[in-house]
């Protein structure tokens, strides 16, 4: 399988099953629209006939038989290697958490997907027992995986930042028992940030996400108190103190656009310009009758803002600044394991969820939703069905994925959006392949001139 497209001037060759990518001539790419495996010694004289009144007659055939080289040599039309691998390591070690530490939160996001907070089971605080028997959890299931991740979240997990520090402490003794360790993260709005909060998450965090929408108008709109004020001037303010104290360690703003900011690319470039350098903002997953929605009608208006983006990206990129995008973020030589690319996130089977009563979910997304608890840290039960279910939701379970040649980047999509908008989690949802799939085309455009660059 092949996928090719014109972007910003360029004619882009992707061969699907190897990752190759080429940037070609007017020819090839007229070439490959007429023809394809299994090939005859010699170009076809009726596709000839046709590209002899565009291109020269021997350049025709002379592509051509450069074209059947390649396919030869198993760089275009390269076969599935993939698809043998897809229920390998289905019994997978649980490594990665998400902890909601706090199931409420001081900010009343219009669009927030766990109900401003609470996730539909009223506001709530994870108490420090059922913490513990979180982490006891993950290192008892993580068999003889090393290491391991831990990512605070809710809510606001610094409405809860006492318990949050306990529970830090108390897993960094018991994984020295088990000769483990654990990767802390955080998710926060930023709004409780103070120095002495600051200091701990970068003592303790290898990652944190910072959330903000971009530009001030767009985020009060959508982001405010509980008592309706903007939140962006606390947020930038303290944003601006925490990032610099980070030193090499990571984090990322990340924003969500909607349907009143489709010019998102304006706050990728705000964001940028407050001296943040990391940077994801991320399209709205709602219902389509809300006001803010994002329905398939803006997608040739989202499609071309990734265009204005990339383009952004470049030229900041050509002045030898630095900035990372999250979603143009792509390693063309390596990439993720086979696993990884036919799995993707591994919710339900490597990552779950646990919330402040300890019910254990297959990913933060599912928490709420009855039907997928998997058990209770409390009372140390746990469905293996269930878990068994997940690892088994591959690209080759998915029909619209078997077919796509995003498939290997995005790994199947999101199984929790898939289930929400689709009812089932082997279902793709349309509206955010769209919008994956033009992400991607930028990025692998992106990566390619890059590797032309160093290469000159």
């Amino acid at each position: 399988m092949i996928h090719k497209y014109k972007l910003s001037g360029y004619n882009v060759l992707l061969d699907v099953n190897s990752n190759g990518v080429h940037i070609v001539d007017d020819l090839t790419y007229d070439l490959l629209d007429n023809v394809a495996p299994p090939f005859e010694e010699k170009c076809p004289e009726g596709v000839l006939n046709k590209l002899s009144k565009l291109y020269d007659r021997t350049e025709v055939e002379e592509c051509y038989a450069e074209i059947v080289e390649l396919y030869k040599d198993q760089i275009l039309f390269s076969e599935d290697d993939y698809e043998k691998y897809a229920n390998t390591s289905v019994a997978s070690p649980i490594k990665s958490m998400c902890l909601h530490v706090s199931h409420d939160c001081n900010l009343r996001c219009k669009y927030c997907f766990a109900s401003t907070g609470d996730f539909g089971g009223g506001r709530m605080l994870m108490d420090l027992e059922t913490g513990k028997k979180a982490i006891d959890f993950l290192l008892k299931m993580s068999a003889e995986r090393k290491y391991l991740e831990l990512d605070f979240f809710g809510g606001e997990p610094l409405m809860n930042y006492g318990v949050v520090k306990e529970i830090v402490a108390y897993a960094r003794e018991e994984e020295k028992k088990v000769d483990k360790h654990i990767r802390f993260t955080m998710t926060t709005n930023g709004m409780l940030l103070t120095e002495e909060k600051m200091e701990f998450i970068n003592d303790e965090m290898s990652n944190v996400v910072l959330s903000i929408d971009g530009r001030k108008e767009v985020n009060d709109r959508m982001r405010p108190r509980v008592d309706g004020s903007g939140s962006y001037d606390r947020i930038v303010e303290n944003f601006k103190k925490f990032v610099p104290m980070r030193g090499d360690k990571d984090y990322y703003v990340r924003g969500t656009y909607t349907k009143y900011n489709l010019d998102f690319s304006e706050d990728v470039m705000h964001l940028y310009e407050l001296g943040f350098d990391q940077i994801s903002v991320e399209p709205v997953t709602a219902d389509p009758k809300m006001p803010y929605a994002i329905t398939d009608g803006d997608l040739p208006k989202i499609f071309k803002e990734y265009e204005i983006l990339a383009d952004k990206i470049s030229k900041i990129r050509s002045e030898g600044k630095f900035i990372n995008f999250f979603h143009f973020m792509l390693d063309l030589d390596a990439g993720p394991c086979a696993i990884k690319r036919l799995k993707g996130c591994g919710s339900g089977n490597e990552y779950v969820a646990v919330s402040p009563d300890g019910y254990i979910y297959p990913c933060h997304q599912f928490v709420g939703i009855d039907k997928f608890k998997m058990g209770n840290v409390n009372d140390g039960t746990f469905n293996y069905d269930m878990k068994n279910e997940f690892a088994h939701a591959h690209i080759y379970t998915k029909p619209d994925c078997i077919k796509c040649w995003a498939k290997f980047f995005c790994s199947g999509g999101c199984n929790a959006n898939n289930y929400l908008y689709t009812g089932d989690i082997h279902t793709s949802y349309k509206l955010a392949c769209e919008i994956q799939k033009k992400r991607l085309e930028c990025a692998i455009l992106l990566k390619a001139l890059e590797k032309m660059d160093t290469a000159e």
